[in-house]
């Protein structure tokens, strides 16, 4: 009798823990992230009041089995639907993340400073020092950083960083590359009177922009052109060249040493003669000789104080048209062979003092093999512009502010800077266990690691190794499913009930034993 008792007060107590789960999943339907748990029953022990017997088969006697009564239920485990996927809710927050798993359950690694939880739950924000961190915890994300160039580093995790003083400006770059192109109108009166003038812009290596001035004008040969370059001027429109009081050039005229094509110095035999002009002869009665190294007179600029060859910067060239067709056909100078491009060098520059900004200026490789002579009604289109004119690399780029960031699918953090400049931040790294469903609930959305499913290695895992992947600007939701709940509310309130039954029922019975001495 009094077994029957204890059995339904295990009944009611397991039913209750139950409730306590359902109640518990109930309440957080709405919890981000959150990964609902139900209760297993198991059966407590068994009270054997007469053992299993052997058959007998002389005597024809069968055997027996044994005879039992339970003694009750207990909860045999919580299990946690780890590996349920809730349904997603667009934010539109970059740093929203969601977990979208293919083959295993993927979590972030955060971290209070101490210890490093794991979590499904991605609202994620960018702290007063940069960093990103869960929202409702303050946690900070752990991931892989790049090293100097720009490479991840799949080594322990830490913290990432998004915004520093390193990132929020991304490096300029100096001009490599630039081309030419439009219409040089055939019949150009400006090209034909002063020629026609166009710029090339470019930068150096700190960013600073400038413009190359260049004058092309019309020779006495159909379809030839001369092109020469005139000024370099700073972004404010002033020349790089020092001038007088009256705004011209500072010229010198100098007697510039002659190079062959190999670049090597050419000297001139001349005769010896003494103070008075008369020779002076050698012992066996011939003139002597020395060697004069070449020179010419060469009108020099200033730059920075500095004589300066503008023809060592760009070399008077000749731009050459087909006739019968407008194309293109070279450009060539004295030491350039014919060619669809010309070099630039202003590198030259840098042989001098420091530039006025401190900085060092690059060869520009400038093509000019999409300018055409066309008849274009007298209108000349012809411009320059820097870059490569198939990829437009090369084109150098100004200091760049950063103006977004943003994560990709792999779990890549980009910043996007204001000169075009899009640079590798960090990268998010996820942890996956052997056996997620046994991480332990700590609160705030998040699990640390048992005995029982497996440890962290610390390093983590890309997230894209297995075809998973990360989407931004969404979170997570609970996998709860209220219409399962419900139903087994309703089968565990019918089970609490029944138990309780079973209580008033022996106790019904044990008082008609007592009620037997009346």
């Amino acid at each position: 009798m009094m077994r029957s008792l204890y059995s339904a007060v295990s009944g009611l107590k397991t039913h209750q823990t139950r409730m306590d789960v359902i109640g518990n999943n109930i309440a957080n339907v709405n919890t981000e992230a959150f990964k609902s748990s139900s209760v297993r029953f198991s059966e407590i022990m068994y009270q054997t009041t007469e053992g299993a017997t052997f058959g007998n088969a002389a005597s024809g006697t069968g055997g027996k089995n044994a005879k039992q009564i339970g003694l009750g239920v207990v909860s045999g485990s919580t299990a946690v639907n780890i590996t349920g996927a809730g349904s997603a809710e667009t934010t539109g927050n970059p740093f929203d993340l969601r977990l979208n798993d293919k083959n295993s359950t993927n979590f972030f690694i955060v971290s209070d400073g101490a210890n490093r939880f794991f979590t499904r739950a991605g609202d994620f924000y960018v702290d007063g020092n940069g960093y990103l961190c869960m929202s409702s915890t303050g946690y900070t994300l752990q991931g892989w950083q790049v090293d100097a160039n720009g490479n991840v580093m799949q080594d322990q995790v830490s913290a990432l960083r998004v915004m520093s003083s390193a990132t929020k400006t991304s490096a300029p770059e100096a001009t490599t590359k630039a081309y030419v192109s439009g219409v040089l109108d055939k019949n150009d009166t400006q090209a034909a009177d002063s020629g026609r003038v166009i710029t090339i812009p470019f930068f150096d290596d700190l960013g600073y922009n400038y413009s190359a001035k260049f004058n092309i004008k019309k020779t006495n040969t159909d379809g030839t052109y001369d092109v020469k370059l005139t000024d370099i001027v700073d972004s404010k429109g002033n020349s790089l060249f020092d001038l007088d009081k009256d705004g011209n050039f500072q010229t010198i005229i100098l007697d510039k040493p002659v190079l062959d094509a190999n670049g090597k110095q050419i000297y001139d035999t001349v005769l010896v003669t003494d103070a008075e002009g008369r020779p002076v002869m050698n012992e066996d009665g011939t003139q002597q000789t020395k060697q004069v190294p070449r020179t010419v007179k060469t009108e020099y600029r200033y730059y920075n104080g500095n004589p300066i060859d503008v023809q060592d910067i760009f070399q008077n060239a000749s731009l050459a048209f087909d006739q019968s067709e407008g194309t293109f056909t070279s450009i060539s100078s004295a030491t350039s062979a014919a060619a669809d491009s010309i070099k630039l060098n202003l590198s030259v520059l840098n042989t001098q003092s420091a530039s006025k900004n401190g900085s060092k200026f690059s060869d520009i490789d400038v093509d000019f093999s999409k300018s055409m002579n066309y008849n274009n009604n007298g209108t000349s289109t012809i411009g320059g512009m820097n870059g490569d004119i198939k990829d437009g690399s090369g084109k150098g780029k100004a200091l760049g502010a950063l103006t977004g960031i943003s994560v990709n699918d792999d779990g890549k953090i980009y910043g996007s800077y204001d000169n075009g400049n899009t640079v590798l931040l960090c990268q998010i790294s996820v942890a996956q266990f052997a056996n997620a469903s046994g991480l332990e609930k700590v609160g705030d959305n998040c699990y640390q690691t048992t005995l029982n499913s497996g440890d962290f290695d610390g390093i983590g895992v890309e997230i894209s190794g297995d075809g998973s992947s990360i989407a931004s600007g969404q979170l997570e939701m609970s996998n709860v499913d209220l219409s399962s709940q419900f139903t087994d509310m309703i089968v565990t309130q019918r089970g609490f009930q029944a138990n309780s039954r079973v209580i008033t029922t022996s106790d019904t019975l044990l008082e008609e034993l007592i009620n037997l001495k009346r």
